[in-house]
């Protein structure tokens, strides 16, 4: 067995049949079947079951799997590592939550363009529970989240602390008498939103019940449909504060103990730290000012 089969036998898994991994690894169907068959009479034990439609696999392919994952991973890796020399360039994917890109990323990736122009930096923004999988996954080299996050594959660091307020329609004055109402609707983010979780949980401690979900994909929704009084919100403050001025929304600051959240910047321990990706976590740590080499060693 060796990198080549199992990137065969991964290609068969995902794509669930012989003739469309032979297309997309650029051969022919009956080398992909010898492959295979091969690789089951050295493992001695069947990995895919067949069918008219295509193969689904056995339990041994599903414990395999992960294997093949993680050696195409490091195969990549090294390809990275053995180019990534002199100035870091190359792509360089971050994913952020969208409020953290709104009120703290913009500078930050500016000055990093900047300082580094060989880089191709581009940012995907999601939820945190979208971004975790986005860092397992390695769609994304790190992603700022909503934290704390606690996960054996990943490495967290703290990057910004942010204060949550709710936020209403500008005619309200309490947001207590709605909640304490009932009947009423939270506007907010699909599910794996962090601040959708937090909102909820705040609701409960207080014996909110009868809550209806008005869910939407943006902030500007959110913020639109909050201001139009269609329901309530929860965001941090310093993105409410522009929004509060225009007159949109009525701004409520939470008790003390419920305020405060971190913003946490996740990477894989196990992933590659290319020369593009320590520069940026570099600057973009906790009284940076600029490129450092705080983890260059990480990097060589």
């Amino acid at each position: 067995m060796d990198a080549g089969d199992l990137r065969v036998f991964e290609a068969v898994a995902r794509l669930g049949g012989m003739n469309r991994a032979a297309e997309e690894l650029h051969t022919v169907q009956s080398n992909v079947t010898g492959r295979i068959r091969a690789l089951e009479q050295e493992l001695g034990v069947p990995l895919f079951d067949r069918h008219a439609r295509g193969v689904v696999c056995t339990a041994a392919a599903r414990r395999l799997l992960p294997y093949a994952h993680r050696v195409a991973a490091l195969l990549h890796d090294a390809r990275r590592a053995a180019r990534d020399d002199g100035e870091p360039s190359g792509p360089l994917v971050i994913g952020s939550l969208e409020t953290t890109a709104a009120i703290r990323l913009s500078p930050l990736l500016a000055g990093y363009a900047a300082a580094y122009p060989h880089v191709d930096l581009s940012l995907r923004t999601g939820t945190t529970g979208e971004l975790i999988q986005d860092v397992l996954a390695r769609r994304v080299e790190g992603a700022f989240v909503c934290g704390p996050v606690d996960h054996p594959d990943l490495a967290a660091e703290s990057r910004f602390q942010e204060e949550l307020a709710v936020l209403t329609a500008p005619t309200v004055t309490d947001p207590d008498a709605i909640i304490s109402g009932g009947d009423f609707r939270i506007v907010v983010l699909k599910a794996g939103c962090s601040y959708r979780l937090r909102l909820e949980a705040y609701l409960a401690r207080r014996g909110a019940t009868g809550i209806r979900i008005l869910e939407f994909g943006t902030l500007e929704a959110i913020l639109a449909c909050v201001g139009a009084g269609l329901g309530i919100t929860l965001l941090p403050r310093a993105l409410a504060e522009t929004v509060r001025r225009a007159g949109q929304v009525a701004v409520h600051p939470l008790p003390t103990g419920e305020a405060m959240v971190e913003t946490v910047f996740l990477r894989r321990r196990d992933g590659y730290v290319s020369k593009a990706l320590a520069a940026f976590i570099a600057m973009t740590a906790p009284g940076e000012t600029g490129p450092a080499d705080r983890f260059a060693s990480a990097a060589e």
